[in-house]
């Protein structure tokens, strides 16, 4: 009986230990193909994320400069350095009636640099030069550009300008108009990408990365300003690029 007892209990444990196996066997197969499918569904997902469409979008502004800069150059030359400096005082003194009868305060017009120079010839008389640089900065511009249109005033007052005197205008407030100008330049960009998913039979997704680029400010004529004879105005262009990168769906 005892041997019997034994070997029943052994059948019944092998029997559990054999179920027990093909359960694990079971559920692991079954973990394997789940895991299997998962790992697949997210690599396609994957691969889907890593569609993408990379663009530029600009936006242009055309804007008033709200400051002006008139640096005005001169000289004085005589065999003696005392000559050489009334003449420069007279000349300064000249400048400051000119901007005077145009409105401007004294403060407006301030002296930002000057250098002598003398010269030995081969006859042993010596000539000095004084160049002296005074500049005006305002914010009236209708005021500048009066001046400017009068600057052949000083000429006939003797005041002689040199090569670097110039009207210089420029745009200070680009903080004021920074963020609407990137929201349109991304609005330009999207449009571009739905152009492109359209074509391509695709949706335009989120953004993946963007680039805002570099803000520019240049004479909305195409002129240049800061030299003599070279004519700068009032009127800017701002300018925005930026690249983004959208998800396509």
């Amino acid at each position: 009986m005892v041997d019997g007892g034994g070997s029943d209990g052994s059948g019944r444990r092998g029997w559990v230990r054999d179920n027990v196996f093909l359960a694990s066997a079971a559920i692991l197969a079954i973990g394997m193909v789940a895991g299997g499918y998962l790992l697949g569904d997210g690599l396609l997902r994957a691969k889907q994320a890593d569609r993408s469409v990379t663009v530029r979008g600009l936006a242009e502004k055309d804007v008033t400069a709200d400051l002006a800069t008139w640096t005005i150059a001169y000289s004085a030359q005589a065999d003696d350095l005392a000559t050489a400096q009334a003449d420069i005082d007279a000349d300064t003194k000249a400048l400051r009636g000119f901007f005077t009868e145009l409105g401007f305060d004294g403060d407006a017009l301030q002296p930002t640099g000057a250098n002598v120079s003398q010269f030995n010839n081969n006859y042993g008389s010596t000539t000095y030069t004084i160049r002296q640089r005074m500049s005006l900065r305002t914010n009236d511009i209708r005021k500048a550009q009066a001046a400017v249109k009068r600057q052949f005033d000083l000429i006939r007052r003797g005041v002689v300008l040199e090569e670097g005197s110039g009207m210089a205008y420029s745009f200070t407030k680009l903080n004021d108009i920074k963020p609407r100008m990137v929201a349109e330049a991304t609005k330009d960009a999207r449009a571009s990408a739905e152009q492109f998913a359209k074509d391509s039979g695709t949706d335009v997704g989120g953004i993946k990365s963007a680039t805002q680029g570099y803000f520019s400010v240049e004479s909305r004529d195409g002129d240049s300003g800061g030299s003599w004879g070279v004519s700068d105005t009032p009127y800017k262009k701002v300018r925005v690029v930026t690249t983004v990168d959208f998800y396509l769906d």
